[in-house]
């Protein structure tokens, strides 16, 4: 009889390949280096760990933060934090404007406000009324650490401004306490509703919106609401940050069910 390889005698005869692409002629222009900030921007909150641990106090374990430790930022508005308790969001302006306005509260209380003189005056067109108040009630700006002098019928100029607001914009500041002014009246009623000022003020110095903040920056900020007055709120009445618990999360994604 005649014998009949079968299969299994094929398959051991056949010489085994690894499948293979063949390699494509595309080219890149870019240097791998020039997507570095790209791949920091994307990457995993792992690989901040030691960032995040390396900012932490000596001796400090992570419970002794309230509003535990920041973990990313969200559209340049919120910061988000991790403690015990799960999610801390905060709003970093309205967060930065409180901490300002107690600043600002505790220095006018004390010391009084400190002045800082522009390198460069800032020159303010404006109308005769509001040089006109600006000469009649120099001593309100002195009192909220700013330096103001008439330079015409309708120009006046800022030649300091308060030392917690020294980035400020120093036209929008004298406009802004030139409208509380021209609100409350008098130098006296001002004096009085000063806080209100102070809000204002505090407004102008508060981190804007789409301003990239690094780890340090935002685990600072939670610090500082942590140290702060009735941090909860901005001067303005809005809240400044919530705590979203482990519960609540896993309820949003109906864990345990």
């Amino acid at each position: 009889t005649r014998e009949v390889a079968g299969p299994a005698a094929d398959a051991g005869s056949a010489q085994t390949v690894a499948p293979r692409q063949a390699s494509m002629p595309l080219r890149v222009a870019e240097r791998p280096a020039a997507y570095r900030a790209a791949r920091e921007w994307q990457a995993p909150v792992a690989a901040h760990a030691a960032d995040a641990a390396a900012q932490r106090p000596a001796g400090e374990p992570d419970d002794g933060f309230p509003l535990g430790l920041a973990i990313a930022q969200l559209h340049g508005i919120y910061v988000l934090a991790q403690n015990r308790q799960g999610l801390v969001l905060v709003d970093m302006h309205a967060a930065h404007e409180r901490i300002t306005y107690e600043a600002f509260k505790r220095a006018h209380a004390g010391e009084g406000i400190k002045s800082q003189p522009l390198l460069v005056p800032v020159s303010v067109a404006v109308s005769r009324r509001e040089a006109d108040l600006v000469e009649q009630h120099g001593e309100v700006f002195s009192e909220l650490g700013m330096q103001v002098d008439r330079l015409g019928e309708q120009s006046l100029v800022v030649r300091a401004l308060p030392a917690l607001l020294r980035h400020a914009d120093a036209e929008r500041l004298l406009r802004d306490v030139l409208a509380d002014l021209v609100v409350h009246g008098s130098s006296r009623r001002i004096l009085e509703q000063v806080n209100e000022v102070l809000s204002t003020m505090a407004c102008h110095a508060s981190v804007r919106a789409n301003r990239r903040l690094g780890l340090e920056e935002m685990n600072a900020l939670l610090r500082d609401i942590e140290r702060t007055e009735r941090s909860a709120q901005c001067s303005h009445g809005r809240p400044t940050w919530i705590q979203l618990d482990l519960d609540a999360l896993d309820r949003f994604f109906l864990r345990g069910r």
